[in-house]
């Protein structure tokens, strides 16, 4: 009897220390398990708050050098000057000028954009000169040759265009029909300009001068007045003075058509094309940008030409088809002007030959 309460004894104390063992051995489970989950979410908690950091440090940088990059193209750099010239029929100026193109492009650069209202060759040149102006925007190949030929350092960046039928002399007496036919005459016409070329080109066709005729140097405007009011016997127009005045019904003497390859450029002072090589390249590829608009969308392109010229958006289509306004310094721009130097020179109008192929710059 003693012995199976020994056994019994033994038994149940067995059954307790392994009820006490296991409870132990779960707990340090739970408690381990629980250690591992807690230290895991404070390793992601803290990559995490990590990854936060380094994406917001990241993002500053970013702002900074951005804020930096933009802070140094919008820096403002003062106003560039260009010449604003409408006539002949001069669309891309126009154009320009409407759709705001050449203020948008260098005012990433960090510029303002003025617009220059002289119009005649050595106005340009001289304002060109003392740096009042810095694109000569539609210049007469004519007055850049006489420039350069005075000594000023000058450089063409690109081609306006050519037009040599939008150029003509004109008369109220039907009767002067030929050169001789000028002979003694009051002409009226702006003096350095293709016009003026266009002129001296028609008298040396008789073997005349300008010494056989009274040439008397005045703007389009003012040439057509003194024409129409009979103080003058001829004169010399292009573009819408040309139109109204040929409606009007006064006599076409000529047109620039084998006289003059009427070659308008752009041009720019030889050391600011030096030292502003990013300047002329935004320059020319704004001229692309407008001559683009021009092509997809013509209509809107006539319809300011014709506001700004106060013509009929008929008449400025009938106009425009004489007026190739391709950029591209072409290989027949060249010979052009080199025929134009040699002819100038022939008629004393410059003293001093011209490299033309020195004048091209290529930035």
């Amino acid at each position: 009897m003693k012995f199976r309460e020994k056994v019994l004894k033994k038994a149940i104390a067995w059954m307790l220390a392994g009820a006490l063992s296991a409870g132990m051995l779960a707990g340090c489970g739970d408690g381990q398990q629980k250690d591992q989950v807690s230290g895991a979410a404070r390793q992601e908690e803290s990559s995490s708050e990590q990854g936060t950091e380094t994406e917001a440090q990241t993002q500053s940088d970013s702002q900074i050098e951005t804020g930096s990059q933009e802070d140094a193209k919008t820096e403002p750099k003062g106003t560039i000057m260009v010449t604003y010239v409408k006539s002949p029929l001069n669309v891309p100026s126009i154009v320009e000028k409407d759709q705001e193109i050449f203020t948008e492009a260098f005012g990433k650069l960090g510029y303002e954009v003025g617009y220059s209202d002289l119009t005649t060759g050595p106005e340009q040149t001289q304002a060109l000169a003392s740096g009042d102006i810095q694109f000569l925007n539609a210049v007469g190949a004519t007055s850049v040759i006489l420039a350069a030929s005075n000594g000023l350092d000058i450089k063409i960046i690109s081609t306006y265009s050519r037009s040599p039928k939008a150029f003509k002399l004109f008369s109220k007496d039907g009767a002067i029909q030929s050169p001789e036919d000028l002979r003694g005459k009051k002409v009226a016409g702006p003096k350095g300009t293709i016009l003026h070329e266009l002129l001296t080109a028609y008298l040396a066709s008789a073997g005349m001068t300008e010494q056989d005729i009274e040439f008397l140097s005045m703007g389009i405007p003012d040439s057509q007045a003194a024409l129409m009011g009979g103080s003058v016997d001829a004169a010399l127009l292009a573009g819408p003075a040309a139109y109204n005045t040929e409606k009007d019904g006064f006599n076409v003497v000529t047109d620039g058509e084998g006289l003059t390859e009427a070659t308008i450029v752009v041009a720019v002072g030889g050391q600011y094309a030096k030292e502003h090589q990013e300047e002329i390249k935004t320059f020319l590829e704004a001229q692309k940008q407008v001559l683009d608009y021009i092509d997809a969308e013509e209509e809107k392109a006539m319809e300011a030409a014709a506001k700004e010229t106060e013509l009929t958006v008929e008449a400025v289509k009938e106009m425009y088809p004489l007026y190739d306004f391709n950029m591209t310094i072409k290989d027949s721009d060249i010979e052009a002007m080199k025929k134009t130097e040699q002819f100038m020179k022939e008629n004393q109008m410059i003293e001093t030959d011209v490299d033309i192929e020195e004048l091209i710059f290529a930035p």
